[in-house]
Protein backbone atom coordinates (compact mmCIF):
# COMPACT_ATOMS: atom_id res chain seq x y z
CA UNK A 1 0.00 0.00 0.00
CA UNK A 2 0.96 3.64 -0.26
CA UNK A 3 3.97 5.20 2.12
CA UNK A 4 2.84 5.07 5.39
CA UNK A 5 0.10 2.76 5.64
CA UNK A 6 0.83 -1.35 6.67
CA UNK A 7 -1.23 -3.65 6.09
CA UNK A 8 -2.06 -6.96 8.65
CA UNK A 9 -4.01 -9.84 7.89
CA UNK A 10 -6.28 -10.31 11.08
CA UNK A 11 -7.04 -14.60 10.84
CA UNK A 12 -11.05 -14.72 11.07
CA UNK A 13 -11.23 -11.22 10.95
CA UNK A 14 -10.73 -9.37 8.17
CA UNK A 15 -7.63 -6.78 7.88
CA UNK A 16 -6.04 -3.89 9.47
CA UNK A 17 -4.32 -0.97 8.44
CA UNK A 18 -1.65 1.06 10.67
CA UNK A 19 -1.65 4.82 9.02
CA UNK A 20 1.25 6.96 10.12
CA UNK A 21 0.25 10.33 10.26
CA UNK A 22 4.01 11.79 10.45
CA UNK A 23 4.35 12.14 14.54
CA UNK A 24 5.49 9.59 16.76
CA UNK A 25 2.13 10.35 18.92
CA UNK A 26 -0.48 10.35 16.47
CA UNK A 27 -1.53 7.39 14.38
CA UNK A 28 -5.30 6.02 13.22
CA UNK A 29 -5.84 2.12 12.91
CA UNK A 30 -8.82 0.79 10.55
CA UNK A 31 -9.81 -2.50 10.73
CA UNK A 32 -12.27 -3.73 7.78
CA UNK A 33 -14.24 -7.15 9.42
CA UNK A 34 -14.78 -9.70 7.16
CA UNK A 35 -18.81 -8.39 7.25
CA UNK A 36 -18.07 -4.96 6.05
CA UNK A 37 -17.82 -3.05 9.74
CA UNK A 38 -15.40 -0.89 10.01
CA UNK A 39 -13.22 0.09 13.68
CA UNK A 40 -11.47 3.15 13.66
CA UNK A 41 -8.92 3.32 16.18
CA UNK A 42 -7.40 6.82 17.33
CA UNK A 43 -4.20 7.10 19.19
CA UNK A 44 -3.32 10.48 20.15
CA UNK A 45 -0.09 9.47 22.22
CA UNK A 46 2.35 6.87 22.86
CA UNK A 47 0.35 4.41 24.49
CA UNK A 48 -0.79 1.66 22.99
CA UNK A 49 -4.45 2.17 23.92
CA UNK A 50 -6.35 4.26 21.72
CA UNK A 51 -8.06 7.33 22.85
CA UNK A 52 -11.20 6.09 20.83
CA UNK A 53 -12.43 3.40 18.96
CA UNK A 54 -15.53 4.20 16.41
CA UNK A 55 -17.29 1.57 14.60
CA UNK A 56 -19.09 2.18 11.78
CA UNK A 57 -21.09 0.49 9.39
CA UNK A 58 -19.77 0.41 5.45
CA UNK A 59 -22.70 3.12 4.76
CA UNK A 60 -21.08 5.65 7.52
CA UNK A 61 -17.56 4.39 6.51
CA UNK A 62 -18.52 5.29 2.93
CA UNK A 63 -19.86 8.96 4.10
CA UNK A 64 -16.86 10.05 6.03
CA UNK A 65 -14.14 8.62 3.79
CA UNK A 66 -15.87 10.68 1.09
CA UNK A 67 -15.75 13.77 3.60
CA UNK A 68 -12.11 13.25 4.02
CA UNK A 69 -11.14 12.84 0.14
CA UNK A 70 -12.95 15.80 -0.47
CA UNK A 71 -15.51 13.84 -3.15
CA UNK A 72 -18.73 14.96 -1.01
CA UNK A 73 -20.76 17.42 -2.58
CA UNK A 74 -23.99 18.86 -0.64
CA UNK A 75 -26.94 19.32 -2.66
Amino acid sequence: MGKGVHVQDLPGVGKRYDIDLGRPDQRISVVIRSGGTRDLYVFASSSPDPTAVIELSEEQARKVGAVLSATFFQE
